[in-house]
């Protein structure tokens, strides 16, 4: 069933490193499932070139040579109520994270055409 998603909604980003994990998976590929299977209405996952966090340890990618910790930012769009939802199952494993949210005006989410 496609769900309606238009107007006012909430952005969830999650910024964590690429070599976090949770057991003996990415935490972002976690993350990534745990949306899908919750059901929220979209999620993709970003991997930066270059970055720092709490620690201010810049990790970059350098030539072919990609460093084993860049930073991986993983967004969420959905309903305010979806992203608290979401937010408060996948929090115990966001202890390293930074969290934010904010509002944001959906125009147009529809599954394509094939």
């Amino acid at each position: 069933m496609e769900r309606e998603l238009n107007g006012e909604h909430t952005l969830l980003r999650i910024f964590v490193g690429e070599s976090d994990k949770v057991g003996h998976k990415s935490l972002y590929w976690t993350i990534l499932e745990r949306a899908r299977e919750g059901g929220l209405a979209g999620c993709t996952v970003f991997r930066g070139i270059a970055g720092f966090g709490a620690s201010s340890v810049v990790h970059q990618a350098k030539g072919f040579r990609l460093s084993s910790d860049l930073p991986i930012v993983i967004e969420i769009v959905d309903t305010k109520e979806h992203v608290q939802r979401f937010l408060s199952d996948v929090q115990p494993m966001l202890s390293g994270a930074l969290v934010t949210e904010e509002k944001v005006f959906v125009h147009h989410y529809k599954k394509a055409e094939r």
